[in-house]
């Protein structure tokens, strides 16, 4: 089995931060958490170092010649959302889109991508600050600049400077499973899947010296997925009114409050598929979905594949119920 190939490509300006993250995801080797790991390489679409902001200049570890070679292809960031990206870069992403590449584009990344044609007819996002350009310049792009990232075919965009790290960990989640991506996560001291998305950031809510309890409400949930919540029940447990609680999640996570909490009970799911040998009617119950049907039906929908599926592909093998209890 040969390694999964990652090819960031970058051209003059480009800002570090979004051009490390990738570096720091893919390019370290991480055989030790799962083999083979990935295979990164950087080109610069251009001649000799790229420069990027501020002050710095990255060496291309690989030439023109890698990019038909990849099996993602990462685009960081453009330097200017206001100025055409350039040509030759464009032609990139186009070259690769054809060839079926998966294609992922951090931050104003996203707008090299709209330019090349590829997110017409599809949903994306961009730094919420770009949202209303992107939408104005490319009008066949469905912009939603609500959350962290979107995934929509081979083709993933990712809002502002942080939320590519989201992105990344999502890819490797994709690839090698929840737990491998947890894994990846401890390492770099980041939540391994951040509920919610850019309106928490957009809209920040008012300060509340009240809201204590919110947090609370969370970790108590986590603990509790095997029973059938509803709002109304999580309303009793924080003490305030449903209409409170919903908003509350709302103006935090920017998911309704079972929204939240079917992405918990799949995320234990996946969870228990990968390191445990239970029978998926004891998972179901475990995570509340009472049935096994129910379980396929939610975890289909979410994951993109049936229980067994996953199990077959991400299965680590043991594991206990005391180890997957605890929330990362």
């Amino acid at each position: 089995m040969r390694a999964h190939r990652v090819v960031m490509a970058l051209t003059p300006g480009m800002p570090i931060f979004e051009a490390a993250v990738p570096c720091m995801i893919f390019g370290v080797d991480r055989s030790h958490v799962v083999r083979p790991w990935y295979e990164f390489s950087i080109v610069g679409v251009g001649d000799g170092p790229v420069p990027l902001l501020p002050g710095f200049h990255f060496h291309q570890t690989a030439s023109d010649s890698e990019l038909p070679r990849a099996d993602t292809l990462v685009i960081p960031a453009c330097l200017d959302v206001h100025e055409a990206p350039p040509p030759e870069l464009v032609d990139v992403v186009r070259s690769a889109h054809r060839r079926g590449t998966r294609i992922l584009s951090i931050c104003s990344g996203a707008f090299v991508l709209a330019a090349a044609g590829i997110l017409d007819g599809r949903r994306a996002t961009t730094h919420w600050l770009h949202a209303d350009e992107l939408a104005r310049r490319y009008p066949a792009v469905t912009v939603d600049p609500t959350v962290l990232y979107i995934e929509d075919g081979n083709v993933i965009t990712s809002a502002g400077t942080v939320a590519g790290i989201d992105a990344c960990l999502h890819l490797v989640r994709l690839d090698h499973g929840a737990a491998v991506a947890a894994e990846v996560a401890r390492r770099i001291v980041t939540p391994p899947h951040r509920d919610g998305g850019q309106a928490q950031y957009i809209r920040p809510a008012t300060p509340n010296s009240g809201d204590g309890w919110f947090p609370l409400l969370l970790e108590w949930t986590v603990q509790q997925l095997h029973r059938p919540l509803t709002t109304a029940d999580l309303a009793a447990r924080g003490n305030v009114s449903v209409r409170t609680v919903e908003r509350r999640f709302a103006e935090t996570l920017g998911l309704s409050p079972l929204q939240w909490l079917l992405q918990q009970r799949v995320r234990r799911a996946q969870q228990l598929l990968e390191t445990t040998d239970q029978p998926i009617a004891r998972i179901a119950t475990a995570c509340g979905f009472g049935t096994p049907a129910s379980l396929r039906a939610h975890f289909a929908r979410v994951v993109g594949a049936s229980p067994a599926t996953y199990r077959r592909t991400f299965s680590t093998g043991g594991g206990t119920v005391g180890v997957l209890g605890r929330a990362d």
